[in-house]
């Protein structure tokens, strides 16, 4: 009979520890304005985008939505389903490159777009908040990615596109999990297909300028957990380590400029 996997507080502690800075900022912040919204409740509505309350004076909704939520199940989950989606981004793209996409585009394009559907097409006034709508963009920028190498998976006799693996998701949670909005999703999973054939990448500062600024201003040295946006040069925390022999293991630099050291 198989055993079910056991929780490992200690494997989680190490993940937890092994997070990139700006996955454990975004993170940090959505936690913190949760845990601030219980003694000022005020603050949902401050941060929620609500298309009969936004005008050029509420821009400010469109950076806080994600990170508001309604109680803790919602933060909860949505922090579960968000950190690993959060990490790997950053470990493709960079820290300076990640905080840029997620305190400015990637709110503003999916909640501008929830706006003008829901306020001028559907006639609605359905608040939303969440950081939902970056999993099912971040969801989607990697479905397109996953159907260069693999177009179709198969259920049954039926072959299904990989792409479309966002959109069934959406139904589902929409069908299963009450309270959720489904044109709020559907904009998140529209950002992420369209970052993802790379027609809006110029929302990225010149990878020169990012390389300029980390050196100038010493980031990797500096900061830790920092993940710097030349991959080729610096790795995910530092300086990459030579050829790692088949059966070793690598252990995690004590400094982000220090090159990894091969173990037993």
């Amino acid at each position: 009979m198989p055993t079910l996997p056991q929780f490992n507080p200690l494997r989680l502690r190490s993940y937890i520890f092994r997070l990139p800075l700006a996955t454990r900022l975004l993170v940090t912040a959505i936690i913190g304005l949760w845990i601030a919204a219980i003694p000022f409740p005020w603050l949902r509505d401050l941060g929620s985008l609500s298309p009969d309350k936004f005008d050029l004076t509420q821009m400010h909704r469109l950076n806080l939505f994600p990170l508001t939520h309604l109680g803790f199940f919602h933060m909860f989950f949505d922090v579960l389903a968000i950190t690993p989606l959060f990490e790997r981004f950053e470990a493709e793209f960079g820290t300076i490159v990640t905080l840029s996409l997620f305190t400015g585009p990637f709110g503003l394009l999916p909640g501008g777009l929830y706006l003008l559907l829901e306020k001028y097409i559907m006639r609605g006034n359905t608040s939303v908040m969440g950081s939902s709508v970056w999993v099912f963009l971040l969801l989607a920028s990697e479905a397109m990615k996953t159907h260069k190498a693999n177009p179709n998976f198969s259920i049954g006799p039926y072959k299904i596109p990989t792409w479309s693996t966002p959109l069934i998701l959406v139904l589902m949670t929409s069908f299963l999990i009450p309270n959720v909005s489904l044109l709020g999703h559907l904009c998140g999973a529209a950002v992420g297909y369209v970052w993802a054939t790379g027609y809006i990448k110029f929302l990225v500062p010149h990878e020169k300028i990012l390389r300029w600024v980390e050196t100038k201003l010493n980031l990797l040295g500096r900061l830790p957990h920092y993940v710097s946006v030349d991959q080729k040069t610096y790795g995910r925390y530092g300086v990459l380590p030579t050829a790692v022999p088949l059966g070793t293991v690598a252990r995690e630099p004590r400094s982000p400029d220090v090159g990894q050291r091969l173990g037993p």
